[in-house]
């Protein structure tokens, strides 16, 4: 067991569906040990008493060393670990699969700055913790109620190459010529190999494996990278860029122009895509996507239908699992691709072969397939700050307030509020299908603000002004990271 009195934990580390600690400043080595006893206690408790364990790490200077101190955690209450080494999240999640094992906990800090560090995890094969997970394992954590046992270490040597060539098995057909930008993150020893063994022309860009992240973080909403990505794709006359986030579960799309793809855009294209080989198809859709996906004429025809849910990687991979969905798109980057396509977690690199599965069968730019989506026009995701202790409180009580201005028939720009979503804050709908989100950030002291109009500019900039004012008038709001 750790010297629990030298053990130094910051409670705020334990995220809604992951962890993230600054190291060593926010947690130390025997922390580390201490989380990886909670972990272990708690995978046993929903498991069995000697559950095999997946673990990987990420390309950090420290990854190894707090894997280490995990393990010895996880081992000390009975876990079986098996070490795939450096890896993707969606390389452990896929280990978990092929493998057959009870549980997965992945080191990464995804695309955070040098210095952090997190735990990635879970127990239900495709599925990360959920909130009561997280909450149920910090009890355990700073309860010490620890499960003692002694479990096995094995390292899985060759994973990498396993996780590689299972995506090998179709190749396209046209010679897509593709930036691939990581960022320097671990992506880079994967997303370049894969995408050229499917047949693409490649363009590596901040490929090779820097833990410094000397250029920018690997963020695919980094405004940075993304402009990077575009000047290499003109530069280069490409077909398209991807940009792959540290932990490589994410992606974000240049077009052949030099032009970012929001990536509710992309998912719709990809849902498009699918709906004519997969009718009836479910599909799940964070509550900041784009509107576009209640009335798309291709998902109609083939009686495909889309539920709007939480944001959060974690939310939408339990929905997609919860319904069968074939698959889930979240605005950030994080598309899950359900049976028979995809295991239903995130995986970016399967996530851009399927965008280039598109451009395999279209005679068009991918530029072109963006054109032929309706026009809408949508602000940016905006962060009014709010305090941590209030945000929720302000978007209850907003919550409440719309729907007394839609039982009233009052209007915004002359349109009276058709729908209201709560899953997730305060989603409104109006009758032209112009809307506005209201939701409390689930890792930031900030509220969410989006707003989004098939109709012009100027209705959307409305909905904002609305949306405004009614924090204004709480007094509990602050300024904007961005405003439209």
């Amino acid at each position: 067991m750790p010297n629990i009195k030298d053990a130094h934990i910051n409670p705020l580390g334990f995220r809604e569906y992951d962890a993230r600690w600054l190291y060593p400043k926010d947690i130390n080595a025997e922390g580390l040990k201490t989380v990886g006893l909670g972990l272990g206690t708690q995978i046993i408790s929903k498991t069995n008493k000697s559950p095999r364990v997946i673990v990987g790490h990420d390309y950090r200077s420290y990854s190894e060393e707090v894997k280490k101190k995990l393990i010895e955690g996880l081992i000390d209450t009975g876990c079986n670990i098996e070490d795939i080494g450096l890896a993707l999240s969606p390389t452990a999640y896929f280990a978990q699969f092929n493998l057959n094992s009870d549980a997965v906990a992945m080191i990464t800090a995804s695309h955070n700055e040098n210095g952090w560090t997190g735990i990635k995890m879970g127990i239900e094969k495709g599925l990360t913790h959920s909130p009561e997970q997280m909450n149920e394992l910090k009890k355990i954590v700073f309860d010490k109620k620890f499960i003692k046992g002694k479990g096995t270490y094995k390292e899985i040597k060759g994973f990498k190459e396993i996780y590689i060539n299972s995506f090998i098995k179709k190749k396209i057909n046209k010679k897509l010529k593709i930036v691939v930008a990581c960022g320097n993150g671990t992506a880079g020893i994967f997303a370049p190999r894969i995408l050229k063994s499917i047949g693409c022309d490649i363009i590596e860009l901040d490929c090779n494996l820097d833990y410094n992240f000397p250029k920018y973080n690997p963020n695919p909403e980094d405004l940075k990278m993304l402009k990077a990505i575009s000047d290499s794709v003109k530069k280069n006359n490409a077909d398209i860029g991807f940009g792959f986030d540290g932990d490589g579960d994410r992606v974000g799309v240049i077009d052949n122009i030099g032009n970012e793809i929001f990536s509710d855009k992309v998912g719709l294209l990809i849902a498009r895509n699918l709906a004519p080989m997969y009718k009836k198809s479910k599909f799940v859709v964070d509550v900041k996507s784009t509107g576009l996906f209640k009335n798309d004429k291709i998902l109609k025809q083939n009686e495909c239908k889309t539920i709007y849910w939480k944001t959060g990687h974690s939310h939408i991979k339990r929905k997609v699992n919860e319904l069968q969905a074939l698959a889930g798109f979240e605005k950030s980057g994080h598309f899950f691709l359900n049976k028979p396509i995809g295991f239903g977690y995130d995986d970016g690199i399967q996530s851009a072969i399927q965008v280039c599965k598109i451009l395999d069968i279209q005679n068009k730019k991918i530029s072109e397939l963006i054109n032929e989506l309706p026009i809408t026009y949508q602000t940016p995701t905006m962060a009014p700050f709010c305090k941590d202790e209030e945000k929720y409180e302000v978007v209850s009580d907003l919550v409440n307030k719309i729907k007394d201005f839609k039982t009233n028939n009052m209007k915004i720009d002359n349109q009276k509020i058709t729908d209201i979503l709560t899953v997730n804050g305060v989603r409104f709908s109006l009758e032209d299908d112009s809307w506005g989100l209201i939701r409390a950030s689930s890792n930031k002291p900030s509220l969410v603000v989006v707003t989004e109009s098939p109709t012009s500019d100027i209705r959307k900039k409305k909905i904002f002004n609305f949306i405004d004012d009614l924090l204004k008038e709480t007094g509990k709001v602050g300024d904007y990271d961005q405003k439209i």
